[in-house]
């Protein structure tokens, strides 16, 4: 029997989500009009995880992925990830303590006014 802790699927939102990215990277090696054993040969892997990476295997390791999109020229793509964090800056808002009152230092225009 093997042993596994989570088990070998993911939940559908997120194969979703990599069979889109997976779709994103082959509509992107066909702009570029190169073959999957292109691509294979620039990534330095083989051409059935070119296959598998284009159809949203979950088993192939995000360094094939990235290798695959550096073969692409979108390497850059991975750094949008998390980028925008909407819940992350509204929990770091929330945290945040608030001013009560404004300080009680004088602004530069209202101690210029009063030596005149």
């Amino acid at each position: 029997m093997s042993k596994t802790t989570m088990g070998t699927r993911l939940p559908r939102k997120l194969e979703a989500h990599l069979q889109t990215v997976g779709e994103q990277i082959r509509l992107a090696r066909l702009r570029r009009d190169l073959s999957i054993a292109q691509v294979a040969e620039r990534a330095t892997c083989s051409p059935l995880t070119v296959t598998r990476v284009e159809k949203g295997s979950p088993t192939v390791a995000m360094g094939i992925y990235l290798r695959i999109l550096y073969a692409l020229q979108l390497e850059d793509d991975i750094l949008m990830l998390a980028q925008k964090d909407e819940l992350g800056r509204t929990l770091q808002d929330l945290s945040l303590k608030h001013r009560e009152r404004a300080s009680k230092k004088a602004s530069p225009s209202k101690t210029a006014v009063t030596n005149h």
